[in-house]
């Protein structure tokens, strides 16, 4: 296994530096919309279906390290499964905001016309998908990944799961036969520290799901400190082996939950909370773009003002897009 900190990350040009900023920037504007809106004209935090979105909502704040890094060297012809925290993984896969912010609001304009949430997100032309079962996206990747390989073309398949999820039979059986067979798949495990409610080291007989990889002969790498250039740089490698039709790699990157497990969490069980804000890792990556005299103050204003208004326009197309009739509830239930 090999353990890549921020130091040891690839010199990056300076557009794509920049360029993982403004992902990053997007991601965080969008969630921070949703965190708004969700909030907005709500009943009890027991009452799920009430406010503007219904449900429940788990935000991937403080992970768009691994978004960013990742899906910089994929294109929307590549595969992407996600978890039930998926909003970040969707919008660096080059997801229609809007279509993405009205499937959340429940509307029939949204990817699955309302009635799948934010947790069943399908899109055809970003072959994106995701599930609020655990490890669920592992076997459909390994699908995606041997069609791939069967049309003789180089696209691959990413799947992306969290540390608890590791633990699932689906993440080994997986990971054996994506690499018995030496199919295009790079696996991700977002290791945020809390399976829900639960410390990686109360569930988890190794420090690093990253070192399993050994086990089915394939390299493993962990990136610490959420740092995205990291992440970047290792994603890079697995994503070539995969094209090259060299099979598999595993990469674990230790991230941030900066929020709760979904909203209305209390977070008692959360030993770490006083430390989370000094962890994020936008602040930090700007900072880092600064001294590298690569940010100043008008660039980050324009990065953000350009986020907030695509951000903006897609919860504005949301809200303004018919929610489904009840009488078509038995609608697109069978092929």
């Amino acid at each position: 296994m090999t353990v890549t900190a921020p130091g040891t990350a690839s010199r990056l040009d300076a557009a794509v530096r920049r360029d993982l900023y403004s992902q990053m920037v997007l991601i965080r504007t969008f969630e921070e919309a949703l965190l708004r809106d969700y909030h907005a004209d709500k009943k009890p935090v027991w009452d799920i279906a009430a406010g503007l979105i219904p449900g429940e909502m788990h935000l991937s704040a403080g992970q768009e390290p691994v978004a960013a890094g990742v899906c910089a060297h994929l294109s929307t012809a590549d595969a992407i499964t996600a978890t039930h925290r998926p909003h970040h993984l969707a919008i660096a896969h080059g997801m229609d905001l809007g279509a993405l912010a009205a499937e959340i609001f429940g509307r029939e304009t949204g990817l699955g016309r309302g009635r799948g949430g934010h947790m069943h997100l399908f899109d055809p032309a970003t072959h994106f998908s995701c599930s609020g079962i655990i490890a669920e996206g592992y076997p459909p990747a390994l699908g995606q990944a041997f069609a791939f390989t069967r049309q003789g073309s180089d696209r691959i398949a990413v799947a992306v799961t969290g540390e608890g999820a590791a633990n699932q039979g689906a993440f080994h059986e997986a990971i054996n036969l994506a690499a018995l067979w030496k199919l295009p798949v790079v696996f991700v495990v977002e290791d945020n520290d809390w399976g829900i409610s639960v410390p990686r080291s109360a569930s988890t007989s190794v420090p690093s799901n990253a070192t399993r990889a050994a086990a089915y002969g394939i390299p493993g790498e962990r990136i610490e400190d959420n740092a995205v250039e990291a992440v970047y740089a290792a994603a890079g490698r697995a994503v070539a082996r995969a094209r090259a039709g060299e099979g598999p790699s595993l990469i674990e990157v230790h991230t941030l939950r900066l929020w709760g497990h979904f909203e209305g969490d209390a977070q008692g069980y959360r030993t770490d909370l006083d430390g989370v804000p000094d962890r994020d890792p936008l602040p930090t990556y700007e900072l880092t773009l600064r001294e590298a005299g690569l940010l100043d103050d008008e660039r980050v204003a324009a990065i953000r003002a350009e986020a907030a208004a695509k951000v903006e326009a897609a919860i504005d197309f949301a809200k303004s897009s018919p929610v489904p009739d009840p009488a078509s509830a038995t609608s697109y239930v069978f092929a």
